[in-house]
């Protein structure tokens, strides 16, 4: 600023810094940069409390998906008049200096974003296991383009694809990958298979609950009803493909509310739903829907949960396998134990012999469409990397893959190796082992890791 320039604006703004010399306001600014400069001083503990007020104002913002500008037009405004009118006018200052400003709240995000990003890609590099695994699914768009539902820096248009899926652009850059489709929505689509019969009965199911459901009138009326017959439950329940689970759900409280139905769609004149509900051939059908639904609920259940590893998840199927080979023969010795809604039906209705068995091969029907289906989404997996995993000190030698068989002679010797085992989770131990036996380690890795849901 010019000097004239610099005098006039003293003496009419700051007529009592007029006479200072310079020297006074070089010592003042060198005495404003040491208070930057102190740490512990008050201006320093002041600028980082507003600068951590401001990521955490960002971080609300952010959750709670708001436009960023909402900080300086609506969260500041109001925050200065609650501390006017709760406390004292002094502290409003204080808050003037947190920076919310549209450009601000986007720096901040963005920073926490990458510092996240940051804290994930050293996670991975420093794991003591570098093993670990990614979800993903595949969806389409309104326009039947499949898309890969993750959050990526490039996008592959399907994830399976031989040529151009992401699975093979990966392989093509980390050979060792392994990639499985998730084995939770395996089990889902190999019991999606119903026989033709079946199929009809649940789709006329899912049509008389749509109709009590699609009104609000049907609802409150059936309602009504289900109290004027003291009955417990007073409500259908809706069904859902995106809802694996709900199917039987929906048909369990159909099945004990299918007097109540019959009744009502005898008065709204529904001759079609009607008949559902009074035919026993009909109704037996939806008895053993309810049990085998009830049994793939409890598997797909089974199935989940933290610290779930690849043989966990493996071990459940095959057990099922085995159940599904099973039934048959004990249905043949009419023993129907494992479906107990069934043959309950079979007493209450006094259903004839002959009925019955026709619904027994209806039953075995399906079952062995299961398996083959069960089956056919889980090819059998190699025994021994499982059996390595889950129980090294009871695997022979020559069981074990070559190259890890010296490793192997030495961890089987290993007394402290043995207690680990005994007293820690699989993969907790072969984390452990993993500096020690790293050939043994990398055998059986990808069988002991945690997955849940795995994909890749």
């Amino acid at each position: 600023m010019k000097p004239n320039k610099l005098k006039r604006h003293f003496d009419s703004k700051h007529p009592s810094f007029a006479g200072k010399d310079t020297n006074y306001f070089r010592s003042k600014a060198d005495g404003l940069k040491k208070a930057r400069l102190d740490t512990g001083g008050k201006y320093h503990k002041q600028n980082v409390a507003a600068i951590e007020a401001s990521y955490l104002v960002a971080l609300r913002i952010a959750r709670t998906m708001k436009p960023h500008t909402i900080a300086e037009d609506l969260l500041l405004p109001a925050a200065k008049d609650i501390v006017r009118v709760m406390i004292v006018d002094e502290f409003v200052t204080k808050l003037s200096t947190i920076f919310l400003s549209n450009n601000t709240v986007c720096r901040r995000i963005d920073g926490m974003s990458a510092d996240i990003l940051d804290q994930v890609i050293q996670e991975i590099k420093f794991d003591p296991l570098p093993i670990f695994s990614i979800q993903l699914d595949e969806s389409t768009d309104v326009a039947n383009c499949s898309q890969l539902l993750v959050y990526m820096r490039w996008c592959a248009p399907a994830m399976l694809g031989c040529r151009s899926g992401f699975q093979r652009l990966v392989l093509n850059e980390s050979p060792k990958v392994i990639g499985t489709h998730c084995m939770i929505h395996r089990q889902i689509l190999a019991t999606k298979t119903l026989p033709q019969e079946l199929q009809e009965v649940m789709k006329s199911v899912i049509s008389s609950v749509n109709f009590v459901k699609a009104s609000t009138l049907n609802i409150r009326l059936f309602s009504q009803l289900c109290n004027e017959l003291d009955v417990l439950n007073n409500a259908l329940l809706f069904h859902t493909e995106v809802r694996w689970l709900s199917r039987g759900k929906v048909l369990k409280r159909v099945f004990e509310l299918r007097d109540e139905l019959k009744t009502f769609f005898n008065q709204k004149a529904r001759p079609q739903f009607e008949a559902l509900f009074s035919n026993k051939s009909e109704l037996q059908k939806i008895a053993y829907l309810v049990d085998i639904f009830a049994i793939l609920n409890e598997l797909n259940l089974s199935l989940q949960g933290p610290n779930t590893t690849w043989l966990d998840l493996s071990e459940k199927i095959r057990s099922f396998q085995m159940k599904l080979q099973l039934w048959p023969k004990k249905l043949d010795e009419n023993k129907i134990y494992m479906l107990p809604t069934l043959p309950a039906f079979f007493e209450e209705y006094d259903i004839e012999p002959d009925k019955r068995i026709m619904m027994i091969i209806s039953v075995k029907e399906h079952l062995h469409m299961l398996a083959d289906k069960i089956s056919l989404y889980f090819p059998n997996l190699p025994d021994t990397p499982f059996a390595l995993a889950r129980s090294p000190f009871t695997v022979k030698v020559e069981d074990v893959p070559e190259t890890a068989q010296e490793e192997f002679v030495e961890l089987i010797n290993n007394d402290a190796a043995r207690t680990d085992f005994s007293t820690i989770l699989v993969t907790k131990f072969w984390i452990k082992c993993l500096q020690s036996y790293p050939v043994l380690s990398e055998t059986v890795a990808p069988s002991s890791s945690i997955s849940n849901n795995i994909s890749l």
